[in-house]
């Protein structure tokens, strides 16, 4: 996903290299087991950088996902590939704050004035989803299946 050039300062110098450290991890493949909330892969999500993307046929681009969407954390253990449909997926509550973040901050730059309507004012982000231990390894049997569902 493209780095907003306001958030730019928070990511690392060496930024691209740890990215591309994490997708050679992957194998190029998304690592999503089920982060993204999207419930549509049983196991690890079957999309494959440059190829098809089940499901919508688009072009599978890799990313690298923050699991805390914190740019400034970047351990191997919290950053994930993701396909482009699991990293939106992802980060749609962080996206829904920020997008909320955004406007109000419009708004009072317009002069509009603050209407106190206390906590229920303020965005929340989403509970984190509990981290699980992550299952085996889907069998080539199954890998194919899922890739033959395409």
């Amino acid at each position: 996903m493209p780095i907003r050039p306001e958030n730019r300062h928070r990511y690392p110098p060496d930024w691209p290299a740890i990215s591309l450290a994490i997708k050679e991890r992957a194998g190029w493949r998304c690592e999503c087991e089920g982060e993204c909330g999207r419930d549509t892969h049983p196991s690890r999500c079957p999309n494959r950088h440059g190829n098809p993307a089940y499901g919508t046929g688009s072009t599978v681009c890799l990313t690298t996902a923050h699991l805390d969407h914190t740019p400034e954390h970047c351990d191997p253990d919290n950053l994930r590939a993701m396909c482009q449909g699991c990293h939106l997926h992802h980060d749609a509550g962080h996206h829904a704050v920020t997008r909320a973040q955004t406007r109000a901050r419009a708004l009072a730059d317009a002069g509009q004035l603050d209407l106190d309507v206390g906590p229920a004012a303020a965005p929340v982000m989403p509970p984190a989803r509990p981290q699980t231990t992550l299952p085996a390894a889907p069998s080539a049997a199954t890998e194919q299946l899922l890739l033959d569902l395409h």
